[in-house]
């Protein structure tokens, strides 16, 4: 794959309606999920920076959904495939990270995640994740 899929991003209206301690929140649970998974050895294992690294994609999530661009500020270009690359990553362990981040979707109104935008950001993180596998 030449770039990156071609489908729509998240819609900015999710941010407004979360805001930055709900994502943040979010992406702690479903890093949770990745740390009990059978792809948990591509997750760090100290509580601390496993924590560290739910909140950089976090950033890269308020920034995604309509926040202001926190990874950026941060740590820079998010330069995905590259970040990942370190990772071997096949189709398997991309519907594993999914199934993780479905389950805690699944309790979405705990995160004051928009009902009504839900279905689409499934579609984004699902049609997008696949850029991702750098494996057979």
């Amino acid at each position: 794959m030449n770039g990156p899929p071609q489908v729509d991003p998240p819609n900015p209206e999710i941010y407004q309606l979360m805001g930055e301690e709900n994502m943040f929140r979010l992406l702690h649970d479903v890093y949770d999920e990745f740390a009990k998974s059978e792809i948990k050895d591509m997750f760090p294992t100290e509580a601390d920076e496993l924590a560290e690294a739910a909140d950089k994609s976090a950033c890269f999530f308020v920034g995604l959904c309509g926040g202001p661009p926190l990874y950026h500020q941060r740590y820079g270009n998010p330069m995905l495939r590259r970040r990942h690359f370190p990772f071997p990553i096949d189709m398997n362990s991309r519907d594993v990270w999914l199934a993780c981040f479905l389950k805690v979707l699944k309790n979405h109104q705990d995160y004051n995640f928009p009902e009504q935008h839900l279905d689409s950001f499934i579609g984004f993180i699902a049609g997008f994740s696949p850029w991702m596998v750098n494996k057979e």
